[in-house]
């Protein structure tokens, strides 16, 4: 789950498994799974930075490890 806010400064938790599309119209809108659609403040580097924070904390997605050559 990330927190966000509205264009209305009203704040919510949006679960990010949900998010289909980030997009920048200008403002930044999220399109969910279910066709629904979400205006933010946050831009799409910092909407994309939360969901990859998110993935980490729950251990999707991993930490970048450099390759050792042998």
């Amino acid at each position: 789950m990330i927190k966000l806010k509205r264009l209305n400064g009203e704040t919510f938790v949006l679960n990010a498994f949900m998010i289909e599309q980030i997009q920048s119209l200008p403002d930044t809108t999220i399109t969910l799974t279910n066709g629904k659609k979400i205006v933010v403040k946050s831009s799409e580097a910092e909407v994309i930075e939360k969901v990859t924070n998110y993935y980490r904390s729950i251990g999707i997605f991993g930490s970048e490890k450099k390759q050792v050559e042998e």
